[in-house]
């Protein structure tokens, strides 16, 4: 699991290296606030690479620890190649991302589909995939873009399950095919270049 989350950061990196360098208009720092929302701290910094396509890379991290041994402990990271109909960075957009994250989740209640079997057991693992995703930015200032999107595809979800007690014993392991949302956001962008 951390192997393939470093591979993954690793090609990242040097995409980010030769694109940036070579053909980098605007770089943007953005935060999506429906993640803020799920006490997720998380940052996005996106590269314009031509006049209709940018890369947005994205991480989320939550760390915290919870009353009653609930869990919501999560690294997620999020690149996506987007293309642009208007030009970058102003109006719609189709995106193409990929997406690697690694889990600790449990003892939570949210009656919503097959999430209410978090309110008695924890899950730990891993997920790969990836999907597509429209979207919309407005204009606000020089400095300043709104952003909103949705996305849906495929993630692989490898997973240990455990007792929902405090330091439960190992119940299974199991891998989960999921076809659904991937991707929705709402964000603040800032322009530094």
């Amino acid at each position: 699991m951390y192997r393939q989350i470093k591979r993954m950061l690793f090609v990242l990196a040097v995409i980010l290296t030769f694109t940036t360098t070579l053909i980098a208009q605007k770089v943007a720092v953005k935060t999506n606030l429906l993640y803020g929302a799920t006490t997720t701290p998380n940052l996005q910094l996106e590269f314009g690479l031509g006049k209709k396509s940018t890369l947005d890379v994205g991480a989320g991290l939550n760390w915290f620890d919870y009353n009653d041994n609930k869990k919501f402990k999560h690294l997620l990271v999020q690149p996506e190649y987007r293309y642009w109909f208007c030009e970058s960075f102003n109006g719609h957009f189709l995106g193409v991302h990929g997406h690697g994250a690694q889990f600790n989740v449990g003892n939570l209640d949210i009656p919503v589909g097959r999430l209410d079997t978090f309110k008695n057991r924890r899950y730990e693992g891993y997920l790969l995939g990836g999907g597509i995703s429209w979207g919309y930015q407005w204009v606000m200032s020089p400095r300043w873009n709104f952003e909103v999107n949705l996305g849906g595809g495929y993630a692989r979800i490898d997973y240990t399950e455990y007792c929902g007690k405090k330091c439960g014993s190992p119940i299974k392991e199991g891998k989960y095919n999921y076809w659904g949302v991937t991707r929705a956001g709402l964000s603040l962008v800032y322009f530094i270049k």
